[in-house]
């Protein structure tokens, strides 16, 4: 079917991610994405081929000079955000960023300062976006659990552990953990921790204990954080643990609200309520993960057409990273020199 593209998209990286990117802006009416770039040669043409891009780049630089575009899609690795996006904003063109801006707070706040209302930017931070965390919103705006009493995550898995075969399915998965100094609060919890922001207002950390099961691995890969909302104090206790024996090598989210009115737990992809008005859904893992990064795109398509601000624009995200970065000054956490 012939489709009008009202918005051209050049997409920043070749990498994993862009796996799940691809079919998302494939699914949005009005836009496509008709160029990439990266370095390697291999995943540049990979995703090319896998999906049908003509417009095909060793470089950035390549692709801003070669290309009529109307916005940026960024998936790099975090190291090279802040570049991408002055780059991206030198070039006047809209951005969607994968998180976290910057690879500590004080380079997020500098680019976001910098940037300023150039052009527009906001973060892709998609964790919020799964169906059954936008489910929740709707109970909680709906009152089901009553005033919060406190609340409870947990992201555990035995990911970190080695197998049989000596090797950690953690580090089959994603073998760049192996050497991120800033581990699993920075790539891993900081999803949790907006979608919490998100749910249920701003939080301040109080405690935070961070360390590392292996040597394997430079950064940490277990946290205990501790937080508090700001107005009413209500408790949250943050566990994410990638060493632990008896789970499922893959985590899925454990997450308890305790009401008033209600407790409700939400059981990896199964969401329920107990209480006077119990309920239950039950959502797919699969079409779950995936419909997190549809959401994040289509919303920034539709902001950006419609002139609307972006639910996780980058002044938005400063406050998650600065939790995160709250986590490693708190803990005192010293990431492993060589591995």
């Amino acid at each position: 079917m012939d489709k009008r593209v009202a918005v051209r998209i050049g997409l920043v990286g070749a990498g994993w991610v862009t796996q799940y990117h691809l079919p998302a802006w494939a699914k949005v009416d009005g836009a496509e994405v008709v160029a990439i770039c990266d370095p390697d040669p291999v995943a540049l043409t990979a995703r090319a081929d896998g999906f049908g891009i003509a417009g095909r780049y060793s470089s950035f630089e390549a692709m801003l000079a070669g290309e009529k575009l109307d916005a940026l899609d960024i998936a790099t690795p975090r190291r090279f955000h802040a570049d991408n996006v002055r780059m991206g904003a030198a070039a006047g063109l809209p951005m969607l960023c994968q998180k976290p801006l910057g690879v500590d707070l004080a380079e997020a706040e500098a680019l976001v300062a910098d940037v300023g209302n150039r052009v527009p930017l906001m973060v892709h931070e998609n964790w919020r976006f799964r169906p059954y965390y936008r489910e929740l919103r709707g109970w909680l705006e709906a009152g089901a659990v009553g005033d919060i009493v406190s609340i409870r995550l947990d992201f555990h898995s035995s990911g970190m552990i080695a197998g049989a075969d000596g090797q950690r399915p953690a580090l089959v998965r994603q073998p760049f953990f192996r050497t991120e100094q800033r581990l699993l609060v920075m790539e891993v919890l900081i999803h949790h921790l907006d979608t919490l922001r998100s749910l249920f207002g701003e939080f301040d950390l109080v405690s935070a204990r961070l360390w590392r099961s292996n040597d394997e691995i430079l950064g940490e890969d277990s946290a205990i954080l501790g937080l508090r909302r700001r107005g009413d104090g209500v408790p949250l206790n943050v566990s994410g643990n990638l060493a632990v024996h008896g789970a499922a090598p893959a985590p899925s989210d454990q997450l308890w609200i305790f009401g008033s009115e209600g407790t409700v737990h939400l059981d990896g992809s199964v969401l329920r309520l107990f209480g006077p008005r119990p309920r239950e859904v039950t959502f797919d893992p699969g079409v779950s993960y995936q419909a997190a990064y549809d959401g994040a795109i289509a919303h920034f398509v539709s902001a950006l057409t419609r002139g609307q601000g972006f639910e996780t624009s980058a002044v938005d995200n400063l406050e998650t990273l600065r939790l995160v970065e709250a986590a490693y000054s708190v803990s005192g956490f010293k990431p492993a020199v060589t591995i």
